[in-house]
C-alpha cells in the first residue's frame, strides 16, 4: 500500500495554473486566488483538477478558468465521476452553443450536484443511446434517429427520449424503461398512429388538449396490444414496469372500447371512434413509457417527407422505365415511350404470416418489377406513412428523368453563402482528451462524383489487358470454388482414410462408422464490401491515377466474382464540410455511368476519416450479408486543418473503426504511406493493414489483397 504524496503548495499550484491559463490571466485576474482555494484539497484531488484544467484549456482557456473558479465548491459536493460528467456537459454545451452558456453550466455546480445525487440509481441517455440505436435498428420500418429531449415523443423521423431517468429503484429497471419508451414511440410510427390528420380530429372537440390526451391514452392501449403480439418479451417487461410503479387499471366504463382496441385488426380509426365514445369519461394518468403526443410537429415533418419522397419515388419510376427501354433496344425491340401514366401498379397480396396485413409488389405493364433496395425502402416508408401508395405516386416523373423544381438545392452549392445543415448527416466525433464524444460535431453530405467523359477506363483496360484476363480467371475459380468434405454419411466417393479407421475400429470390436464417404461442397459467397477511397489533395498526380486504375481492375474482377460492392470517395475541409463522393452504390450496376465516375475521381481537400467511417458503417449496416468488409485506400494519416491531425485525428479514426467492428464489420487499410507503421497498427490492428511501397504496383496489388481477404 502506497502512502499518498503530500498536497501541492499554493505556490506550486499557482505555477501550474499560470501555465494552463496564461492566455486569460491579467493584472485583474490572477491564479493566486484559484491556487489558494485548491491548496486545501489532497494531492489526488489537486492533480485531478489540474489534469482537467489542462484538457479544457486546449478547447478554450476562458472556459478552463471558469471551471477552476467553480471546482472547489464542486469538490465539496460531488465525487470525481460526477465532476467529470459536469465537465463533459459544459464542454458539450460549448461545442453546441458557445462560451457563455458553457460557463453557466459551471456556475450551476450546486444544481448539478443535486441532480447527481438522484442519479445514483438512474441512467442517462448518453449511457444507453448506443444500445438503443442498435435496438431501434433491429425494429421494422424506416431508420429513426435518437435524440435527448425534455420528454419522450416522436416526430416520425426522430425518437426523442429524456436526458436521464431515475424513476425506478435500480439502473436495470431504468434502462428497461428507456427501452419501453423507445419501443412505444417506434410503435406510433409503425402501426399507423399518424395516418390520419390528428390536428383536424382534435379540432372537432371543445377542448383540443383534452382530446389529444384522451386519444393518446386510448392509442397506447392499441399499440400495447400490437406489441404484445409482435414483441411479447418486451411487452412483458413493459407490464412489469407498470406493476412496479403501481399504475392503476383503466376505468370500468372503458372496458368495451378496450376490447375493440385490442382486436388484431384495430386501426387508428378504432382509436378515434373510442375517443368519441369516452371523451366525457375519466382520463387516467399517463403510463410511465407513454410520453407525449406532438401532433403538430408530426404534421410538419410528415408533410416535408411525403413531398420529398413523392418526387424521389416518381423519379425512380422514370429510371425503371428508362432501363426497360434500354433493355428493349438491346434486344432489338421497339422501346415504348415512357410518358404513359398508367403503366405502374401496386399489387396487394395477403401476408400468409399475418392475415391482417398485406404484401405489396410493384408491376410495370402487368409484369413484376424488382426495384433496387433504396426504392424498396422508399416504398416501405411511404406505405408506413399512408398505409398504401396513392395512384399519383405511381406516375413516372417527367419524360424518363428527374423532375426538378426551382426550389431544389444543388448538392454542389449547399456550402455556398451562409452555412446550414439542411439535408446533411450529423455525426459525433471522439475527443480522446475528454474521453468523450463531441455531439453532432461533423456535418457530412453525399455528393455524386462528376462523371468524366474520357477514355480513361478503356486505356486502363488496354494497359492491363493481360493482368485483367488473369484476374478474371482467378476470380472465376473463386466463384466456383468447391471444398472436399470428408467423413460424410452420403457422398460421391469413398473416403479411404475414414474407411481404414472404421475397419480398424470394427476389428477391435467397436461399431463400424457410417461416415466413410466424401462429398464436394460448393462454397456460397455472401459478402458485401465497401471501398473507401482517399480523395484528399495529397493524392494529386500519379497517386490519383493509380487509385483509379486499381478501381477499374477491381471492378472488372468483381463483376466476374459476383460479390456485392460499393465505392465511395471522401474528402472535405473542416468538420462542417465533410464530403462523401458516391462512385458506385451497392444496388447500382457497373455501368458506363460508374466507369465515368471512376474516371472523374480527382483530388479535393483534406482527410477527415472518422466521420466517413461512421457513415459508411451505417450504409453497410443496411446490407444483409454474412461477411462485411470496409477496405480503405489511402496515402496518409487522418488530417484536417482545423486541428484534426496528430493524435486527435488518429484516435477519432481508431474509435470509429472500433464502432464498425462492434457492428460486425471487418476494416482493412491499403496504404502507400511509408510512415504507416507509426500509426496504422494502432488504428487498424497489427494484421488489418498493408503497405504498398511502390505506387505503380497499387492497381495489381489491390485485387490480389481482395482475393486474399475474401477466401
Amino acid at each position: 500500500m502506497t502512502t499518498p504524496s503530500a498536497s501541492l503548495s499554493a505556490t506550486d499550484l499557482e505555477e501550474k495554473l499560470d501555465e494552463y491559463l496564461d492566455p486569460v490571466l491579467s493584472s485583474r485576474r490572477t491564479a493566486t486566488g484559484l491556487a489558494a482555494a485548491l491548496a486545501e484539497f489532497n494531492r489526488n484531488q489537486q492533480e485531478f483538477v489540474l489534469r482537467w484544467i489542462g484538457i479544457i484549456a486546449k478547447t478554450n482557456a476562458e472556459l478552463a478558468y471558469q471551471f477552476a473558479a467553480q471546482v472547489p465548491e464542486g469538490l465539496r459536493l460531488m465525487v470525481p465521476d460526477d465532476i467529470e460528467s459536469w465537465i463533459i456537459q459544459a464542454m458539450d454545451t460549448y461545442d453546441k452553443m458557445g462560451l457563455y452558456p458553457a460557463s453557466a453550466v459551471f456556475h450551476e455546480g450546486t444544481v448539478y450536484a443535486a441532480r447527481a445525487r438522484t442519479r445514483v440509481s438512474g441512467v442517462s441517455f448518453e449511457d444507453v443511446s448506443g444500445i438503443l440505436e442498435i435496438f431501434v435498428r433491429g425494429l421494422s420500418g424506416r431508420p429513426l434517429k435518437l435524440e435527448p429531449g425534455e420528454q419522450a415523443y416522436t416526430d416520425t423521423s426522430t425518437l426523442f427520449l429524456p436526458s436521464s431517468i431515475a424513476l425506478l429503484p435500480n439502473k436495470d429497471q431504468n434502462f428497461c424503461l428507456y427501452k419501453a419508451m423507445t419501443a412505444h414511440q417506434w410503435a406510433q410510427t409503425w402501426y399507423g398512429t399518424f395516418r390520419l390528420d390528428l390536428c383536424e380530429v382534435f379540432a372537432g372537440f371543445p377542448d383540443q388538449d383534452r382530446a389529444a390526451r384522451f386519444f393518446h391514452a386510448l392509442e397506447t392501449v392499441r399499440l400495447d396490444a400490437r406489441l404484445s403480439t409482435d414483441l411479447p418479451g418486451l411487452h412483458r417487461d413493459m407490464q412489469q414496469l407498470r406493476e412496479t410503479l403501481g399504475e392503476i387499471a383503466y376505468p370500468d366504463t372503458w372496458q368495451e372500447q378496450l376490447r375493440a382496441l385490442r382486436v388484431p385488426g384495430a386501426s387508428v380509426q378504432t382509436t378515434i371512434d373510442a375517443l368519441h365514445a369516452l371523451y366525457d369519461d375519466v382520463l387516467p394518468a399517463a403510463l410511465c413509457y407513454q410520453g407525449t403526443l406532438q401532433a403538430g410537429r408530426v404534421e410538419q415533418i410528415m408533410a416535408q417527407r411525403l413531398e420529398r419522397e413523392k418526387e424521389q419515388f416518381r423519379a425512380a419510376l422514370a429510371r425503371l422505365l428508362d432501363e426497360k427501354g434500354r433493355r428493349a433496344e438491346h434486344a432489338g425491340l421497339d422501346g415504348e415511350p415512357n410518358t404513359s401514366t398508367d403503366r405502374f401498379r401496386l399489387e396487394h397480396t395477403p401476408d400468409p404470416d399475418r392475415p391482417e396485413r398485406s404484401r405489396y409488389e410493384l408491376t410495370l405493364d402487368g409484369q413484376l418489377v424488382a426495384p433496387p433496395q433504396d426504392v424498396k425502402a422508399m416504398m416501405g416508408s411511404i406505405i408506413q406513412d399512408l398505409g398504401d401508395i396513392p395512384d399519383d405516386y405511381l406516375v413516372a416523373a417527367g419524360d424518363g428523368g428527374y423532375r426538378r423544381d426551382g426550389e431544389e438545392k444543388n448538392p454542389d452549392d449547399v456550402w455556398k453563402g451562409t452555412y446550414h445543415e439542411e439535408g446533411a448527416f450529423l455525426y459525433n466525433e471522439w475527443d480522446f482528451r475528454r474521453q468523450h464524444y463531441r455531439k453532432h460535431w461533423c456535418v457530412l453530405r453525399e455528393i455524386d462524383v462528376h462523371p468524366l467523359d474520357s477514355d480513361f477506363v478503356a486505356r486502363t483496360r488496354q494497359k492491363y489487358a493481360a493482368p485483367i484476363a488473369s484476374l478474371r480467371k482467378t476470380f472465376e475459380a473463386l466463384r466456383g470454388e468447391e471444398r472436399l468434405m470428408k467423413k460424410q454419411n452420403n457422398g460421391d466417393n469413398i473416403d479411404f482414410d475414414a474407411l481404414v479407421e472404421a475397419y480398424a475400429d470394427m476389428r477391435h470390436g467397436m461399431e463400424m462408422s457410417e461416415r466413410v464417404l466424401t462429398k464436394l461442397h460448393k462454397l456460397e459467397r455472401n459478402i458485401a464490401v465497401m471501398f473507401m477511397v482517399d480523395m484528399s489533395g495529397s493524392t494529386k498526380g500519379w497517386i490519383n491515377d493509380a487509385e483509379r486504375e486499381a478501381l477499374v481492375l477491381l471492378c472488372e474482377a468483381l463483376e466476374v466474382l459476383g460479390d456485392r460492392y460499393a465505392i465511395y470517395g471522401f474528402s472535405g475541409i473542416t468538420r462542417k464540410r465533410c464530403e462523401l463522393y458516391r462512385v458506385k452504390r451497392f444496388d447500382e450496376p457497373y455501368s458506363d455511368l460508374v466507369r465515368a465516375r471512376i474516371a472523374g475521381i480527382k483530388p479535393e481537400d483534406y482527410t477527415r476519416m472518422g466521420v466517413t467511417i461512421r457513415h459508411l458503417t451505417q450504409l453497410l449496416n443496411q446490407v444483409e450479408a454474412r461477411t462485411k468488409l470496409l477496405i480503405t485506400l489511402s496515402d496518409g494519416k487522418p488530417d484536417d486543418y482545423d486541428g484534426y491531425r496528430g493524435d486527435y485525428g488518429i484516435e477519432d479514426t481508431r474509435q470509429a473503426l472500433i464502432e464498425a467492428k462492434r457492428d460486425g464489420i471487418h476494416p482493412f487499410c491499403i496504404t502507400i504511406d511509408t510512415e504507416a507503421r507509426d500509426y496504422l497498427p494502432h488504428m487498424y490492428g497489427t494484421v488489418n493493414w498493408t503497405l504498398i511501397d511502390d505506387v505503380r504496383r497499387l492497381p495489381l496489388k489491390v485485387s490480389e489483397i481482395y482475393r486474399r481477404l475474401t477466401t
